[in-house]
């Protein structure tokens, strides 16, 4: 699987802030934001910052879902935040990946435009 990791510059809860901004700001939709670490501490388990931001923009994925109906098992887009010690990392799996992994073909230029749209989103940060 081609994913990609990426330090950020910035403390934790700082980061989600900032790319949460970042993907709001570049017309996108956050669907959720789970506290992975919350959850774990809610049944008695213990986690490092961690956080799945669950976002989106319905003209981007759309056209790819009604073409290639299973690549909704990995739309909307997810971007994992964690800390380790004093470094935070943000971790993506790249459109392009997901295109591949479903057989989706003919749209080559929607998928170059979501992999450099969320590149960019995570180079806010990193």
């Amino acid at each position: 699987m081609k994913f990609v990791t990426k330090q950020s510059r910035y403390p934790y809860s700082e980061t989600i802030e900032r790319l949460s901004k970042a993907v709001t700001d570049g017309g996108n939709t956050i669907f959720a934001t789970i506290d992975q670490a919350a959850a774990a501490k809610s049944v008695g388990l213990s986690l490092r910052p961690s956080a799945l931001i669950i976002f989106g923009n319905p003209k981007g994925g759309t056209p790819l879902m009604d073409a290639f109906p299973l690549v909704a098992l990995e739309l909307p887009l997810k971007l994992l935040v964690w800390e380790v010690g004093d470094n935070v990392y943000v971790a993506y799996v790249t459109m392009s990946e997901i295109a591949a992994r479903y057989g989706v073909a003919g749209m080559d230029e929607r998928i170059a435009a979501m992999d450099r749209a969320v590149d960019a989103l995570v180079n806010t940060v990193a």
